[in-house]
């Protein structure tokens, strides 16, 4: 007999476990769209070159720890991720996180941190949190993205002046003292670099949509400071082969001091990638159709390996990329295979480029992220937020100057907590309590019944206004409270009920409860409302039959003074 039950259990398990594995559903359609999607692949690899390169350096951890993330990690969660048009890696989200933490732990603490977090991540979506990036709101996840491109373009600063950084300063005192301390001749070639490099960048897309713009400028600049034999910092050695995968080596005392840094970095991965796959989803390809759905809590379990698998290989954490995931769905891809080759184009450059890459200049890397950075922004975003409402414009502004003065998951959570204010107190405001004349032909001692309805919300956010509001009422014997129109109802607005009943009945003043909805009558019931009246049968469905009642008490109440 027990051998049933066992056997349903595994088979509950392998079901859960199922969403979470790579299916051959993740390819339906290749057979008709691999050649888009090996094109869509090698276009967004060669996109993502000199972005993982860029990353790298100025997270501190090395290009080469970029290149290596942008492999491993694209590889795994293109296989694992939730999403089939999702293209990860290092982003400039995390390179903000992360310049902090090697400041203040070392660069070896990076792919430890890159673990720590994974496992994180993979809980979350295994936990089912992966739908919760829905209740992000529009301004604070722009004001997120307007902080982390004014920091990233900031910390480009010592790169376009060919000067050292400055880890664990403010990243704006650090721009300020990295431009002071630039010397000549250096600082003109470097900035030379840089506009040499943006003018490509934009230039580029104008003359083809299809043209890479960062590499070009990454080619174009390279030899033009090698044939001028230009005395400016460069990348320096590269690997030549993927190195062994190993674990991190714990130092139990440092440990402790990781468990903050790798929270947040697991909160903010979860979160972009999340997004980032959200926006993928929501991009339409050169055949005028939507790229597809995803799936959200596969989508974290597969970012958590990702990020996993980077730190076994000295990378550092990843996330999924909106720009190239962007490329990616533009460029016509319609399954993995895209993400795949992405990551392969990525490993044969390690394998057969190395010695190239070593001598690009880290101007032309600071140049290409502060091209990136502005183009995260959108103008006609900004406008539209900061003319829609001005509790949005200020969470939107409040988020983006949290984000570059202090910390980005901080930013999130002051934002998020703003948000949530400022909602529940327009909520608040469409709550309310008016009193109404009885309707009908009047009768003999209306004067001394108020009719009191409540609408809206009648939740911990308005129930201390209304309680107010109905207890001042003076010379009345009957109030009448009528609930039909409360559309919410909390516990804590139900109590206020008790309350406000119960300062009635104590004044005298005898309270009828019309049009309790039935969705409410369980807390109604639980929190004490009917018990708080002085009888149970001044809970009315109807209001003449209410008004009837109140005028028999009145009457009562008129003969007994006689």
């Amino acid at each position: 007999m027990s051998a049933v039950p066992a056997a349903s259990s595994k088979t509950r398990l392998s079901s859960a476990l199922a969403k979470y594995l790579p299916s051959r559903s993740d390819y339906d359609g290749l057979s008709s769209s691999w050649k888009t999607d090996l094109l869509a692949g090698i276009t967004v690899g060669i996109v993502a070159l000199p972005l993982a390169l860029a990353f790298g350096v100025s997270s501190g951890v090395g290009a080469e720890a970029g290149l290596i993330t942008a492999v491993v990690a694209g590889l795994v969660a293109a296989v694992m991720g939730g999403s089939n048009v999702q293209v990860s890696g290092p982003t400039g989200a995390m390179v903000v996180v992360l310049a902090p933490v090697v400041a203040n732990h070392g660069t070896g603490s990076i792919a430890l941190v890159s673990l720590m977090a994974g496992l994180m991540v993979c809980a979350l979506g295994i936990s089912g949190l992966g739908r919760a990036v829905a209740f992000i709101p529009w301004p604070v996840v722009e004001g997120f993205t307007l902080g982390i491109a004014t920091i990233i373009f900031l910390q480009q600063v010592p790169s376009a002046m060919g000067t050292e950084g400055i880890p664990g300063h403010n990243i704006l005192l650090a721009a300020i003292e990295s431009a002071s301390a630039a010397t000549l001749p250096t600082v003109p070639q470097t900035l030379a670099v840089v506009a040499g490099v943006a003018a490509i960048m934009l230039i580029a897309p104008r003359l083809h949509r299809s043209l890479p713009g960062s590499l070009i400028a990454v080619l174009l600049v390279t030899i033009a400071a090698e044939l001028l034999q230009l005395d400016i910092p460069r990348i320096g050695a590269m690997p030549h082969s993927l190195p062994a995968p190993r674990v991190p080596s714990l130092d139990p005392a440092a440990l402790g001091g990781l468990v903050m840094p790798a929270v947040a970095i697991a909160m903010l991965a979860a979160i972009e990638s999340l997004l980032s796959a959200r926006v993928g989803a929501g991009l339409v390809g050169p055949d005028g159709r939507l790229s597809g759905p995803y799936t959200p809590d596969r989508e974290l379990t597969g970012q958590g390996l990702a990020s996993i698998a980077a730190g076994l290989f000295g990378g550092m954490p990843a996330t999924g990329a909106i720009a190239r995931t962007a490329v990616n769905v533009r460029s016509g891809a319609k399954t993995r295979l895209s993400a795949i080759v992405h990551a392969l184009v990525l490993l044969a450059i390690i394998y057969l480029a190395a010695g190239l890459v070593s001598r690009i200049p880290l101007a032309v890397l600071g140049g290409i992220l502060m091209v990136t950075a502005t183009r995260m922004v959108s103008q006609r975003t900004v406008t539209a937020i900061l003319r829609s409402t001005r509790a949005d414009a200020a969470v939107f502004l409040l988020t983006a100057l949290i984000t570059v003065a202090f910390d980005l998951i901080v930013a999130i959570e002051i934002g998020l907590a703003a948000a949530a204010l400022l909602t529940l107190r327009k909520f608040a405001s469409l709550s309310g309590v008016r009193r109404e004349d009885i309707a009908g032909a009047p009768a003999e001692g209306d004067e001394h019944i108020a009719v009191f309805t409540l609408g809206g919300a009648m939740f911990f956010g308005a129930a201390e206004r209304i309680l107010q509001e109905i207890s001042q009422v003076k010379d009345i014997q009957v109030a009448i409270i009528r609930l039909s129109q409360v559309r919410m109802l909390d516990a804590t607005g139900a109590h206020a009920l008790v309350e406000v009943i119960s300062a009635l009945e104590l004044r005298g003043i005898t309270v009828l409860v019309k049009g309790v909805q039935p969705e409410h009558m369980a807390i109604v019931t639980n929190v004490g409302v009917i018990r708080s009246l002085r009888h149970h049968k001044h809970l009315f469905t109807d209001l003449p039959a209410a008004v009837e009642h109140a005028r028999s008490h009145v009457r009562r109440n008129a003969g007994y003074r006689l």
